[in-house]
Parts: C-alpha cells; sequence; structure tokens
C-alpha cells in the first residue's frame, strides 16, 4: 500500500508563502482566528509523518526549538515523526523523532511513499514540494488562503517555477468567515 502525501501551504491571496523584511504582518499574517487554529490542530492531530527540506526545518527548529511551553498546534507539529530531505544537514538540531534522509529527494519521498504505514503531510517546503508535484508524488495539495494581498512585502511565491497543473477540488472549508482552506488532487496538465 502507498501512502499518501499532502503538500500542505500556507499562502497569501496573492501566492505567497511569507512576507520579506519589509513586512510587518505577524504571524498567519496575523488572520489567525479560533476555527483556523482547531483546524491546525485537528491536522496535526492525525497520525502521520511530517516530511521537511532542509530549509523550512531549520526554521522550524530555530523558531520553536528553544520554546519550552509551546503552544498546542506547535507542540504536537514539534512532536510528529519528521523525515528531513537533505544532503547539508546531518543532524536533528535536537528535533525530537527526527531523522535526516540524504539523497535525491523525489527517489528518498518515493521509497517513503512505499514503506509509510501512515500518510505524509508537508509544510511548506517549496522547492522540495515543487520537485514531488512535477514528479507525481504530491496525491493533495492543501491550500490555506490568508485574506491578504501582499504586493509589496511578499517573499517566497508558492508555486513559482511549478510545471502546469490541472487540479480537481476534493475539499474546501472557510474558517474564521475569511480564511480558506482548499484541497486539490493535482494532475500535469497535458
Amino acid at each position: 500500500m502507498t501512502a499518501t502525501y499532502t503538500w500542505d501551504v500556507f499562502a497569501t491571496l496573492d501566492g505567497f508563502g511569507s512576507y520579506g523584511p519589509d513586512g510587518d504582518w505577524g504571524g498567519y499574517w496575523g488572520k489567525q482566528g479560533p476555527e483556523f487554529l482547531d483546524r491546525r490542530l485537528e491536522v496535526n492531530r492525525e497520525e502521520q509523518r511530517m516530511v521537511l527540506g532542509a530549509n523550512t526545518f531549520r526554521l522550524f527548529a530555530k523558531l520553536l526549538g528553544p520554546i519550552r511551553d509551546l503552544d498546542p498546534v506547535n507542540s504536537r507539529m514539534r512532536g510528529t515523526p519528521t523525515t528531513v530531505v537533505s544532503n547539508s544537514l546531518t543532524e536533528t538540531l535536537g528535533w525530537p523523532d527526527a531523522t535526516v534522509a540524504a539523497g535525491d529527494a523525489v527517489e528518498v519521498v518515493a521509497r517513503l511513499k512505499e514503506e509509510s504505514a501512515v500518510p505524509l503531510r508537508s509544510h511548506g517546503s517549496l522547492s522540495l514540494n515543487r520537485s514531488l508535484l512535477a514528479a507525481g508524488l504530491v496525491d493533495f495539495v492543501q491550500v490555506t488562503v490568508f485574506p491578504v494581498i501582499s504586493g509589496r512585502t511578499g517573499a517566497f511565491p508558492v508555486f513559482a517555477g511549478a510545471a502546469d497543473f490541472d487540479l480537481d477540488l476534493v475539499g474546501h472549508r472557510t474558517m474564521d468567515g475569511r480564511t480558506q482552506e482548499l484541497v486539490y488532487r493535482p494532475s500535469l496538465h497535458g
């Protein structure tokens, strides 16, 4: 049996995954509400293995590693078994239940999909997931769209450089009357 792989990514309406040094939005672009936070806890409570690229993992370890009293969402995420796909990291930076898998990302994740008894989920990790998407290894793209346009301060365009894909909407919800969660099944266009 092959495990499903979900690319879970946050974005602004104009497609940015974060904001640059001139942005003053705050976490979640300052738009997190109780329904959004409850949903994130629900998603992170599911039995799963997290898959991260090295840059996202370093950022998570830097932001969440030194905090002893994490909120429930980040505490659960930090406690989730994690595979870091990296040829540059050799250690887990103090992240509990993490392993580093070196090699070609497509081969590593294809092997994980075959061997894992639980679903795989990746947060962010844009370049990693764009390559996995192109290789046909991403079963679902879950985009949480925050109600902001960050044209001046936006950084990290989520789908920049990705191939063309047709998307079948398989799930959606509105949280806090403003934030959209859209779940798609991708298929290479053409």
